[in-house]
């Protein structure tokens, strides 16, 4: 199973952290032992001062697929979620400076949280947007709405399958709105999907 992400998928975003704004998918990949689930309390690492949150919906790959075109790609997925992208925004920011691969601040063990449950995807896929939010200590700090994806789910699943195979299974974490920012221990994180709470953790 691989945990595949996007970065840069929302032009908000891409712009607050000081970014150009893509012209195709960004996309890198966190191992199988990122995966946090089932509502388990995420543990901040010792080595980084400076954990952000990183909100996105996911969507799960229903069948193997390899170079698709985004008309194949509609029929890949069957259902849409959320989960987190922790970052070590300060780890990032050091490997960044001096032009490094950056997989240390991004694919540590429990860095991909995922939602306790998934949603059926909407028919057709491009019917409706998702809308979602994070709130952490009943304080939303994040919200986002497909709609407003640079790169949408058949063009991510397209391109990304044109250099990498896809299994059913695998995840794909399309992108996090604005609104970034540093988690603490003890805080409360709570997912919401058009309204439906899909996560719902801790931080210790």
């Amino acid at each position: 199973m691989k945990i595949i992400c996007i970065g840069r998928n929302y032009v908000a975003h891409a712009l607050e952290l000081g970014n150009e704004v893509p012209a195709e998918p960004v996309f890198f990949m966190k191992p199988e032992t990122s995966l946090l689930k089932n509502g388990k309390p995420f543990p901040l690492p010792g080595w980084s001062k400076e954990v952000h949150h990183e909100i996105e919906l996911v969507i799960r790959i229903s069948r193997t697929v390899r170079k698709a075109d985004p008309v194949v790609a509609a029929d890949c997925y069957e259902e849409v979620g959320l989960g987190i992208d922790f970052t070590a925004r300060d780890i990032q920011d050091q490997l960044k400076a001096k032009g490094l691969p950056w997989e240390k601040a991004k694919s540590f063990d429990h860095a991909a949280v995922l939602g306790i449950a998934w949603v059926p995807r909407y028919e057709p896929a491009r019917a409706a947007s998702y809308k979602f939010r994070l709130d952490i200590n009943g304080k939303t700090v994040q919200s986002g709405d497909s709609s407003l994806m640079i790169f949408g789910f058949e063009s991510i699943i397209a391109h990304v399958s044109k250099y990498v195979t896809l299994k059913r299974g695998d995840l794909i974490y399309t992108g996090t709105p604005a609104g970034v920012g540093p988690v603490h221990a003890g805080d409360h994180l709570e997912g919401f999907l058009d309204g439906r709470k899909l996560l719902d953790f801790y931080i210790r």
